[in-house]
């Protein structure tokens, strides 16, 4: 269990110091000219910043929750559920249990306040994936743990689950510029840079689509896909708000 979780925080450190320094040597997008190169430099470290908050108060529910996952042996499972191949299975109900997370997020008012923090951002790169309020982190893993123990998912499963979630959503937050056919091609199957640039247009019908994080079939299943296609200039953020400060990010769900 915990050699599981040393390998999976190593992968996705390794994969965001590569996707964030890929990000730069092979734009998409520039900054917009309202950027300065210091609030360039803020805009990271900001996002940094909310990411540092949650690695600190991981230990009060994360690893806790981790750790209650680990204790709980699912008997009902029959021998061959618990096979490594029935992990595809268990990817795809996850996945799909987290897009409809991501799609109630948008939609109910209450976590909208705290999931706006995550949409308040006025660029897209992979700092982006890391930006999230604590108050969201805390409900979406007591609500995964409720999916994970009524499914029976084994512990593993929600290990690698887990890190395959931050690499996709690293990927897909990314300012990576990518060939146009392979960009095209990868659409087909997971949720690809152009797809989620739509998600974060400061447009609310555009940010209310594309809920997909690994899979990109479920918006096309669920005909939450957005019809217009990414515009590199297209401006990114919460349709009628700027962005905050960090302190106010982090008070931003208390205010209506």
């Amino acid at each position: 269990m915990e050699f599981l979780i040393t390998y999976k925080i190593i992968i996705i450190v390794i994969w965001f110091a590569l996707i964030f320094t890929l990000e730069r040597l092979f734009r998409a997008a520039n900054y917009p000219q309202s950027f300065s190169v210091i609030s360039q430099r803020w805009r990271v470290l900001k996002n940094l910043g909310v990411s540092a908050i949650n690695m600190l108060l991981s230990p009060l529910l994360i690893i806790p929750l981790t750790a209650f996952i680990s204790l709980q042996f699912f008997s009902w499972r029959p021998e061959w559920m618990l096979h490594p191949a029935f992990f595809i299975i268990d990817l795809i109900l996850l996945d799909c249990f987290l897009y409809w997370w991501h799609r109630v997020n948008h939609q109910l008012p209450f976590l909208w306040r705290f999931h706006e923090v995550h949409h308040l951002d006025e660029f897209l790169d992979s700092t982006t994936a890391l930006r999230f309020h604590f108050g969201e982190v805390f409900l979406s893993s007591m609500v995964r743990v409720a999916g994970i123990v009524a499914l029976g998912i084994p512990v593993v499963s929600v290990i690698i689950f887990e890190i395959i979630i931050v690499v996709c959503s690293v990927f897909n937050h990314s300012n990576l510029r990518l060939p146009a056919a392979i960009e095209k091609m990868l659409s087909r199957l997971i949720v690809t840079p152009s797809i989620h640039w739509v998600h974060h247009h400061a447009k609310r019908y555009d940010t209310d689509s594309n809920y997909s994080t690994i899979f990109s079939f479920w918006d096309r299943l669920f005909g939450s896909s957005s019809p217009n296609f990414r515009q590199l200039n297209m401006p990114i953020g919460v349709e009628g708000r700027a962005d905050l400060s960090l302190s106010l990010l982090l008070l931003r769900p208390l205010k209506e």
